[in-house]
């Protein structure tokens, strides 16, 4: 008897009901997997009521020479979506608002920078201090892309923020002498308006409908609520990563309210990378079915969990760094007794999924889209300014009647081109193109960019980078320091943290009390 033969009379000799069992359940597999869109209703044959739900996906197994593998983080998705499918036949979205907070509310029409207009708008915000006699003690504290207000705790909200150690007393934001604002962004989903808020005219959810916007239009979003407060100048403009962003674009457009500037981890415009990560996690997110059978008006229905979930596990990647993984993680598999599995194994992986796991219903998905697609607008630049003013200009008409009729919004009439970009050039012309260029400052000054940040000339500014960062790497805050030394400005402190001073990438801003907290006191004296 020859192998193959022997090896067929083997596998004959296992009970056909053994081999083709599914190892997640011990039960038969479907002949006719049923299939259900949520949204628009199709149905294929229905399973039989005594199979388990969790089944109703999973085809046929053929005969094979080996066992199928298991899957347990799909059971998981697939029982989150079980789940997430009865509360949303049982009632409405649940809020995302993180815990107690004040608000702001503006009747007045805003026109954003790409032709939208929100007929009203709300912020959420919470402060810590006392606000002094003249009003000039106040700090204005940015937020990075999926932060709410709450980044310190307080009476009304005991939970610890997300600087709590940063806020306080005798802190780098000493409460002793400021009055601390921090808001959350226009665009959000924890108390201030974005894509989950009703709108007014339709009183529904906007989903996708939510106008694009930009970090300036944050940034003049804020600035309605200090008129509101009455505080007409800062003592100072405070934020890390997309806040760093935020700071800066405060001092240019508010120049004289804005007497002093921190930017920790943030840039004066995305650069490439950064957009590319973003916008990988976007696509993600995108091509969940939950999201692109509906174009994003899945509220009220079932929310796309699981590209919230791949989005959030790509997004964890680039807010650290590979020195600290090796340090915290290094090859260790989380049961190096059983077999490899496809499914989350190494200690990274599992580490990777408890990330997106713990996030992927915290955070509304829209948001996620349109702040980071207003991150990679961001450009502080001269000619990039002007259109915005001039578009503004432009689109004023629209204010009118903003509050009881639908404003047209501009649609996207993107074309995509007949043929995929190609490389034109070798990587050795690539490099001789930059061979003048010093290894401290790899990205050259743009005159645009100088002239665009000429608002700034007489404020002083810290910038701080990290050498670990890969999101906002530190060559990004170089330049902002570089631009502003072209500029004119002469109190300009740089601080860059070496990898001897903090491996934790972009979060550096986030766990650093001492590195990136100290430089922040010093500033601020």
């Amino acid at each position: 008897m020859n192998a193959s033969k022997s090896f067929t009379g083997l596998l004959q000799a296992i009970p056909r009901a053994t081999r083709r069992t599914n190892p997640r359940t011990r039960c038969a597999p479907l002949r006719q997997p049923v299939y259900r869109n949520l949204h628009n209703g199709i149905t294929r044959p229905a399973q039989p009521a005594s199979v388990p739900a969790a089944e109703e996906a999973i085809p046929d197994v053929p005969q094979s020479s080996n066992p199928q593998l298991a899957f347990p983080c799909l059971d998981n998705v697939e029982e989150r979506t079980q789940k997430l499918s009865k509360r949303s036949m049982a009632g409405p979205e649940p809020s995302y608002t993180a815990g107690a907070h004040e608000k702001f509310h503006s009747d007045e029409p805003f026109l954003l920078d790409w032709g939208g207009v929100l007929p009203g708008f709300d912020i959420a915000y919470e402060t810590w201090g006392t606000l002094n006699a003249d009003k000039s003690n106040a700090i204005l504290l940015h937020t990075g892309l999926s932060a709410s207000s709450h980044a310190h705790s307080t009476e009304a909200n005991p939970k610890p923020g997300w600087w709590e150690r940063f806020i306080g007393p005798g802190a780098p934001l000493d409460t002793d002498k400021y009055f601390v604002i921090c808001t959350n962004i226009l665009g959000s989903c924890y108390g201030s308006t974005g894509p989950s808020s009703l709108d007014p005219v339709s009183k529904q959810p906007y989903a996708t409908s939510f106008p694009i916007l930009t970090v300036e239009d944050m940034v003049r979003a804020q600035f309605r609520l200090l008129d509101n407060m009455g505080i007409n100048k800062l003592f100072a403009s405070v934020g890390s990563s997309l806040g760093g962003m935020q700071s800066l674009a405060a001092g240019v457009l508010f120049k004289d309210r804005v007497p002093r500037i921190i930017s920790v981890s943030g840039c004066a415009r995305s650069h490439p990378y950064s957009i590319a990560m973003r916008h990988t996690q976007r696509q993600a997110l995108m091509a969940d079915t939950n999201w692109h059978s509906t174009r994003g008006n899945y509220y009220g229905s079932m929310p796309p969990h699981s590209g919230m979930k791949l989005a959030r596990q790509i997004a964890t990647v680039t807010y650290r760094s590979g020195p600290e993984w090796e340090k915290r993680f290094g090859r260790q598999r989380a049961d190096p007794g059983k077999p490899p599995a496809l499914c989350p194994d190494f200690l990274i992986e599992t580490y990777l999924d408890h990330a997106g796991e713990k996030w992927c219903l915290e955070y509304d998905a829209n948001s996620l889209l349109y702040i980071s697609k207003a991150m990679d607008i961001f450009d502080l630049g001269k000619d990039h300014q002007d259109a915005m003013i001039k578009r503004r200009q432009e689109n004023a008409g629209k204010l009118q009647g903003a509050m009881t009729e639908q404003v047209p919004q501009n649609t996207c009439n993107l074309v995509l081109p007949e043929q995929p970009y190609e490389e034109k050039e070798s990587s050795s012309d690539i490099m001789a193109g930059t061979a003048t260029s010093s290894a401290a400052s790899p990205v050259e000054l743009s005159e645009d960019l100088v002239k665009g940040m000429a608002p700034l000339r007489d404020t002083p500014t810290l910038v701080m980078g990290v050498a670990s960062d890969i999101l906002f790497p530190a060559f990004q805050q170089r330049e902002i320091a570089e631009t502003l030394r072209k500029v004119g400005n002469r109190r300009i402190t740089h601080v860059e943290l070496g990898e001897d001073r903090s491996l934790f990438g972009h979060d550096t801003f986030l766990l650093d009390l001492e590195g990136v907290g100290g430089e922040i006191r010093r500033f601020l004296g």
